[in-house]
């Protein structure tokens, strides 16, 4: 999945780096670059003795969020995890010198496993899709249960209020997106469907689920795993931009949207058909929603059953504000994934379908505390 380098670096600064600091990577070094990774430019560095590590950096320019592309959180969290049975990468150095590379980067091991970018896992068998599910799961539930304090990431976050929190970052987040202009057309990103009133109702707190605090990815899904080559298990966890101390729904509910989006107009920018293997009895050996959150609240402790209804409306909309920051950043091309533009035009759909969600929980009222009919 690595190719050619869309975003130049000094290779020589680089191994100069890694030569006084770095004495397991043995230089001169080969560079390619992944084509995943919308934010953080992703490289595959391959040392003398071919060995392969890769290396995560800022996108170079000025930046639209200061809370964004923290390299240094992604390094902190991978770190700290390496001491526990959540399968992560090795973490070998952070680099905050500017002067290196021209940003901020890391490097870690390079895992070599499965990269699954379809949630459907095609060309897998039955049980195999079944397992890999599980597994997904069960890693999730093994990361949320780990002790903050014992890892040394009481510090990584605020705790509590975690929804509260997300509100008031995305409404100053999605006001500097929306104002970002195209380099080329000079038309501004614009402002996301029904924003205001999904924030109106995302702050009432009577709908709002029972505060909980864990680690939380961020970005968990099928796609930032890195499985087995022959066996249905995750070995890595990957992309940790976004890993904070919040809500475990917030996780559950990112990870399991491909069931929401069957019959609706949000596609996918791997492919616009993956949806349709979400719909009940299309896939052998593709867990049901249902089975899945039972699944989860077996292994993590916290039955989210009722709370799933509020949590994947706010997983939509939250997802309305990621695909509007690819928008933003392709508009001032330092997008660093090849399929940045198409997440970018899912804005607008994103933006209705939470809209969508939403409508029925705002129905409801105050009284159904966001309850779910799973």
């Amino acid at each position: 999945m690595a190719g050619p380098v869309r975003q130049p670096i000094d290779l020589a600064s680089l191994e100069r780096y890694i030569d006084s600091n770095v004495p397991q990577i043995k230089t001169p070094l080969q560079l390619k670059q992944f084509g995943f990774g919308q934010s953080n430019p992703t490289y595959q560095l391959t040392d003398a003795t071919g060995t392969r590590y890769v290396m995560r950096k800022k996108p170079p320019g000025k930046l639209l969020s200061k809370t964004a592309h923290r390299v240094d959180r992604e390094y902190k969290i991978i770190n700290a995890l390496g001491q526990t049975d959540v399968p992560v990468p090795k973490a070998y150095c952070l680099c905050e010198d500017p002067s290196v590379v021209g940003t901020d980067f890391y490097i870690m091991e390079f895992l070599d496993g499965r990269m699954v970018t379809e949630p459907h896992f095609p060309g897998v068998g039955s049980a195999e899709r079944t397992e890999m599910w599980r597994d997904a799961i069960r890693t999730l539930a093994k990361f949320h249960n780990v002790d903050l304090k014992k890892v040394g990431l009481s510090d990584f976050g605020r705790h509590g209020n975690f929804y509260d929190r997300q509100l008031k970052t995305f409404g100053t987040l999605s006001k500097a997106q929306a104002e970002a202009v195209d380099v080329d057309t000079k038309v501004p990103v614009g402002d996301i469907p029904h924003f205001q009133s999904m924030v109106d109702f995302f702050k009432q707190k009577s709908t709002q689920p029972k505060d909980r605090t864990t680690l939380i990815h961020g970005d968990y899904k099928i796609d930032n795993l890195v499985f087995h080559k022959t066996e249905p298990r995750v070995i890595g966890i990957l992309d940790w931009e976004m890993a904070t101390v919040g809500h475990p729904l917030s996780d559950l509910v990112n990870l399991t949207s491909p069931w929401l989006w069957v019959g609706k107009d949000v596609g996918s920018a791997h492919s616009e058909k993956t949806v349709e293997h979400f719909a009940a009895g299309v896939t052998p050996g593709l867990p049901s929603l249902e089975r899945v959150v039972q699944w989860y609240g077996e292994d993590s402790g916290y039955e989210p059953k009722e709370e799933l209804d509020w949590g994947n409306a706010f997983g939509a909309f939250r997802g309305a504000i990621i695909m509007q920051g690819i928008a933003a950043r392709y508009a001032q091309r330092q997008a660093s994934g090849t399929t940045a533009k198409n997440y970018g035009a899912q804005m607008g759909p994103y933006g209705e379908w939470a809209n969508t969600l939403v409508e029925p929980l705002r129905k409801k009222g105050s009284s159904s505390n966001g309850k779910s009919k799973l």
